[in-house]
């Protein structure tokens, strides 16, 4: 086993760790300093893999993994962290990113519930113009880039009110004939994750699954509730709970555009991050499209492959096992 880094320590002859900033399934994230940039604070992440996997396949996981941080290293935008490297050490790889100050999005919807407040929609609005840039600039990508794990703690505000898009733990680069992802496999927080994904690293994935992340954050953010997991909506026949349930001081434009990016079935969301910006902030009306309760998909219509549907039937099963076991305490 593979000990954590100190305080201290340093890597490459160049990062040398102050701490721990973050830490998950997928890896631990360090703060350091640049010992050759003067001042400069980074960001690096180190990557777990799954060690029972077979050496072949770990192997292969790993090269996957250099493929797309060079992608990701020629990234530039504002609203997204820089790539400025990626090295393996002691057998760990590690991926290095620009420090980004200031508070995630979460930790402001709690601070706002803490004072029995909702975070302003015009706020928020502002908020997801920004986000709607970032991701229309990775999807725009040639082959396009995917997220995959929007949500409100993978969302920064900077001192100077720049929002960043941090975590590329999920990214999938859709290059024609390949269905990669960077570090590692996985699905997403269960909140924000489209039903498709629950395939995991085999799910039909696109851009309309970050339409759908897109969506359930700020739902969240302006409801001060997560909205309902798209598997137990699948499972128990449910509509989402509108918007203004919780807010009533939502506009009902913005409670319908985010209604229409949450959609279960890929098809009936808004198609594209650009046409949910319209939806929220442009000059499309999503008036012309009903509210009434959306119709459950059958997951033969969700998941376009046998193989895709057999892994979202393994995943409901789990959950059904789940509810059985709790209702029978």
């Amino acid at each position: 086993m593979i000990k954590p880094l100190k305080p201290g320590d340093t890597l490459k002859e160049r990062y040398e760790i102050r701490r721990v900033i973050g830490q998950g399934g997928m890896g631990r994230v360090y703060l350091a300093d640049d010992t050759r940039l003067t001042g400069r604070l980074c960001a690096v992440k180190s990557v777990f893999y799954d060690l029972s996997l077979p050496d072949k396949v770990l192997a292969q996981t790993r090269e996957q993994f250099k493929r797309e941080a060079t992608v990701l290293a020629r990234l530039d935008h504002p609203n997204l962290p820089k790539v400025s490297d990626y090295f393996s050490v002691e057998n760990r790889d590690y991926l290095v990113m620009d420090f980004v100050p200031g508070k995630d999005l979460r930790t402001l919807m709690v601070e706002a519930m803490s004072r029995d407040e909702f975070l302003s929609e015009r706020e928020v609005l502002g908020w997801a113009g920004q986000i709607a840039d970032a991701l229309v600039y990775l999807h725009s990508q040639d082959p396009p880039i995917l997220h995959r794990d929007i949500k409100p703690s993978n969302l920064k505000l900077t001192p100077n009110k720049i929002i960043k898009l941090v975590d590329f733990g999920l990214v999938k680069i859709l290059a024609s004939g390949e269905t990669t992802i960077t570090v590692v496999q996985g699905q997403g927080s269960a909140f924000y994750t489209p039903l498709e994904q629950y395939g995991g690293d085999t799910g039909h994935t696109d851009a309309r699954s970050d339409v759908y992340s897109f969506g359930a954050t700020l739902y969240h953010l302006l409801s001060k509730q997560p909205p309902r997991e798209a598997r137990e909506r699948f499972l128990r026949s449910e509509s989402l709970d509108l918007l203004r349930k919780f807010n009533p001081n939502v506009s009902p434009r913005t409670e319908r555009a985010i209604q229409l990016a949450m959609h279960l079935h890929p098809n009936k969301r808004l198609q594209t991050v650009e046409e949910f910006r319209q939806a929220l902030l442009g000059s499309w009306d999503p008036s012309a499209q009903s509210l009434a309760p959306m119709p459950t998909p059958n997951v033969r219509d969700v998941l376009s492959s046998p193989k895709e549907r057999t892994l979202a039937w393994l995943s409901l099963l789990a959950l059904v096992v789940s509810l059985v076991i709790t209702l029978a305490k």
